[in-house]
């Protein structure tokens, strides 16, 4: 564990607030009691639900989860207050003693941080995957040995707003398309959130992007620093090892990316193919779950924006019938339609935004129809299905109106298309 600077000590007299009680946040907590230093957090839905002038008044030092936007009125407060403010990440870059590299971008980001850190284990190198994959930097800086670790760490555009201590020395940006613009207010300041990684970076590091941000930079009059590798698909066409993940199109990407990091890092490509043989992607992510008489049930829960929605799409040629909706995100709804439309025969629609999709759909001549819970949708989906044919669930959006987590929302799907394959 890394020494806290002196000018975080001093502001460690008092507690340190933190805002947030889920796992980053409490990952802090753990770390600064390790340290002998106390802290108070902050949660709507916790002990301590409110956090204004008067609270902001018995600390310093302020760390802040991914979930507070910069707009958040405690963060504002604390601001205004003079308390020194801190990300999750720049706190956990603080603490640790070892190397990094940042993976990014708006799809595929949790496979590759898991398939690299997976890789590098397999070529007898130490790493492990943290960041928004699930693991905060934070929870790592505990360990006595960091320093002969490799943190890959994941990391979305809420963790990179305010970046200030977090130095890769490799950045990793898979792709860009429209997400959490209700966030970020447009495309380009979501585009600038992630590009603050690459401002962090340090000098001479290894800079690898997919066309996507390639094309999106030059759309914003960004410059990407001359040194940048690209990475493109057409170059491992015909190179991807067989029975691996990476495979099917949406992960073909990842795949030059991570070729294009180990050539820059100079390991036998060996590891990386037999890693990718070897390698099997986490839950929820488009995976047949079931099969009966040619019906099947795919399970694509962590599609949570459009992107990952035509990713999924595109990998079938039998028709599908299309379960989406959940809690809005910002985006263009009208277009989203439009590209979904004419690849699946109908839409089974769940959550928040389930009322503007069907208007949409039916302008469309599309048939669409509003569910309550997504078992109902997969038993109508099922009903009069005949195959070959796919049930889908790629939802668009995130599951946080009606479930606690993507995960949950998968498992829930999951059951219910098990249930049904049994009973066709």
């Amino acid at each position: 564990m890394n020494e806290l600077p002196a000018s975080l000590r001093t502001r460690l007299i008092r507690p340190a607030a933190i805002l947030g009680s889920g796992v980053s946040g409490r990952a802090v907590a753990d770390a600064l009691s390790l340290a002998g230093f106390a802290s108070v957090i902050y949660d709507e839905k916790g002990e301590n639900r409110q956090f204004g002038a008067d609270e902001a008044g018995h600390h310093d030092l302020l760390i802040y989860s991914p979930g507070f936007p910069q707009s958040h009125p405690w963060l504002l407060a604390a601001r205004r207050a003079g308390l020194h403010c801190l990300s999750e990440l720049d706190f956990g870059a603080i603490m640790w003693c070892g190397a990094s590299i940042a993976i990014t971008g708006t799809n595929g980001k949790t496979t590759l941080t898991e398939f690299l850190s997976f890789a590098h284990k397999r070529a007898g190198l130490n790493a492990i995957a943290c960041g928004n994959v699930g693991l905060p930097l934070t929870s790592l800086s505990n360990t006595s040995s960091n320093a002969a670790f490799l943190a890959v760490v994941e990391v979305s555009s809420f963790q990179g707003e305010d970046l200030r201590h977090f130095t890769p020395e490799a950045v990793l940006w898979t792709n860009f398309d429209e997400d959490h613009l209700d966030r970020h207010g447009d495309l380009e300041s979501y585009f600038r959130a992630k590009f603050k990684l690459i401002e962090r970076m340090i000098p001479g590091g290894t800079l690898i992007v997919g066309e996507s941000v390639v094309a999106h930079a030059e759309k914003f009059g960004i410059s990407l620093p001359p040194e940048t590798i690209v990475a493109t698909r057409d170059e491992v066409n015909g190179k991807i090892p067989a029975g691996s993940i990476f495979e099917s199109w949406p992960q073909r990407e990842n795949w030059s990316l991570a070729v294009k990091y180990w050539q820059a890092k100079g390991i036998p490509m060996r590891i990386l193919e037999e890693s990718a043989k070897l390698f099997r992607a986490s839950p929820h992510r488009l995976k047949k779950v079931a099969e009966a008489r040619g019906i099947e049930f795919w399970n694509d829960s962590k599609g949570t924006n459009f992107h990952a929605v035509y990713a999924a799409l595109s990998q079938f040629d039998i028709p599908v019938r299309w379960i989406g909706g959940g809690k809005w995100k910002g985006g263009d709804l009208k277009r989203f339609a439009e590209q979904v439309s004419p690849k699946i025969e109908s839409a089974y629609l769940i959550g928040e935004t389930a009322p503007d999709l069907l208007k949409t759909f039916e302008a469309l001549g599309k048939p669409a129809r509003i569910y309550t819970s997504l078992q109902d949708a997969v038993v109508a989906a099922a009903k009069d299905a005949h195959g070959p044919m796919a049930i889908l669930l790629s939802p668009g959006f995130s599951s946080f109106d009606q479930f606690a987590g993507y995960a949950e929302r998968g498992v829930v799907f999951e059951r219910a298309a098990v249930a049904l394959s049994n009973r066709i």
